[in-house]
Formats: C-alpha cells, sequence, structure tokens
C-alpha cells in the first residue's frame, strides 16, 4: 500500500483495517484516490493547519473532511532561527522537536479529544493524517493504540515505521545543513517519550491524560476497543 503522492499512508499497526494514518491527500494522482476511496474511506481527520490544507486540499472525493487544525510551529520556528542567522545543527533540531511534542500535550489537547470523538461517532473506514504523517499524527496514532491496550513496543514499532516510508529530500530546505534536515524528516523514540513525559507532568499519568484531558473513561475505552481493535488471530 504505497502511492507516489502519498508515500506515508499505511493502516494503523494492530487495529482493525477502517483506520490508516497517512501524510497529506493533496498530492494524490487520480488512480491513487480512487483506490483510497476503495477501501471504503468515507472520512478523514486533518490535523494541519490553516495554509497547510489551503495550499494542499483533499485530493478525495466523496468523503467528509474534519479539520482538527494543530499549526506547525516547528517549521515558523526553525525558520525564524535561520533567517536570524542561526545554523542549526541536528542537536538543536532534536530540542526543538522536543519541544512540538510537548507542545501537543500542553496546547493542544482539545485537539486529540476532538479527534477521538470522532472515531466514537461512528466506525466508518478513516484517514487521519497531517502534512508528513509523522508528528501529529503519529501522536494521535500512539494515543489511539495504548488507549486499546496495545504493547508499547507495538506502539513504537508503527511510530517508526515513518522511518521506511518518507525520503529525505535531495537538496536542502528551509537554509537547513544536511544534519539538521535529517533530523526534521524522520521520527525517533524520544519524540514520542518527549510526549509522554509531558503527560506524567501535568495530568499524573497516562491514564489521568485519558480521563480528564481527552474524556476516555472505562467506557469510552471499551467502545474504541469494540470498533477499532484487531480481533486475535484465529479468532
Amino acid at each position: 500500500m504505497r502511492f507516489p503522492g502519498a508515500l506515508n499512508f499505511r493502516p494503523v499497526s494492530g487495529l482493525r483495517p477502517v483506520l490508516f494514518r497517512s501524510d497529506h491527500l493533496g498530492a494524490l494522482a487520480d488512480a491513487d484516490a480512487a483506490q483510497i476511496r476503495a477501501l471504503g474511506v468515507s472520512r478523514v481527520l486533518d490535523f494541519r493547519g490553516v495554509q497547510e490544507r489551503t495550499s494542499a486540499a483533499c485530493r478525495l472525493t466523496g468523503v467528509t473532511v474534519h479539520s482538527l487544525a494543530i499549526e506547525p510551529t516547528i517549521v515558523q520556528k526553525l525558520g525564524e532561527l535561520v533567517a536570524a542567522g542561526h545554523r542549526l545543527t541536528a542537536r538543536d533540531v532534536t530540542e526543538h522537536m522536543h519541544d512540538t511534542y510537548r507542545g501537543f500535550v500542553r496546547h493542544n489537547t482539545q485537539r486529540f479529544a476532538e479527534f477521538f470523538g470522532h472515531l466514537l461517532a461512528s466506525g466508518e473506514p478513516t484517514v487521519f493524517h497531517c502534512t508528513a504523517g509523522k508528528d501529529r499524527t503519529g501522536f494521535a496514532a500512539a494515543l489511539l493504540l495504548k488507549a486499546v491496550g496495545t504493547r508499547d513496543e507495538e506502539v513504537m514499532r508503527d511510530y517508526l515505521l515513518t522511518n521506511d516510508r518518507l525520503q529525505l529530500p535531495p537538496d536542502s530546505r528551509m537554509g537547513l545543513p544536511r544534519e539538521a534536515m535529517e533530523v526534521l524528516w524522520r521520527v525517533q523514540p524520544d519524540f514520542l517519550q518527549a510526549a509522554f513525559a509531558e503527560v506524567d507532568a501535568l495530568y499524573g499519568s497516562l491514564e489521568g491524560y485519558f480521563r480528564e484531558g481527552l474524556g476516555l473513561r472505562a467506557a469510552e475505552r471499551a467502545a474504541l476497543d469494540r470498533l477499532y481493535r484487531a480481533p486475535p488471530a484465529g479468532a
């Protein structure tokens, strides 16, 4: 399941084949869009910010698109630093990525709560995505997998699959040196760990975050499990 216009499109590991995570859907060829529609996809949950959505509108027809806008602060921050004359290193970008993931919890918990609200409203085949399908989408997928009791190693495996999908551009972007680009275009375990460390700091535990931040109590967790968790092999 590889589409030239959406290299990071894939099912979420370990769940029923009705949930797909992806990079943006604005560069799909007609044939690729038709293949995705043939999967039954009727709902798209889009974590991109306003400018991102405007510059690459969804090319799937006949679907309902819900905006769960989280503005891409990392791009703005790095751009400002480069414009100010900073030569960013891999370590610099890593630290800013940690801040980005902590920001998902500090500033965007409501968006992730809305994400779960849509998933609970119906079990229809759905794609959720951002621009690259790795950070905002990666945290959403990790939360969903943890909410249905997926083992931590499987959660991380799904997250790191991005590194097998996305291709590092051959030329420099945003004025970044190669070593910095290699961090920005990939995911690392410590990025995701930074978000969950912030969860613990602000909510005491992941269970506390589910309850108090995302509104996922026992009934909602059970519904997610029923709607999306894949049955055991041979069941």
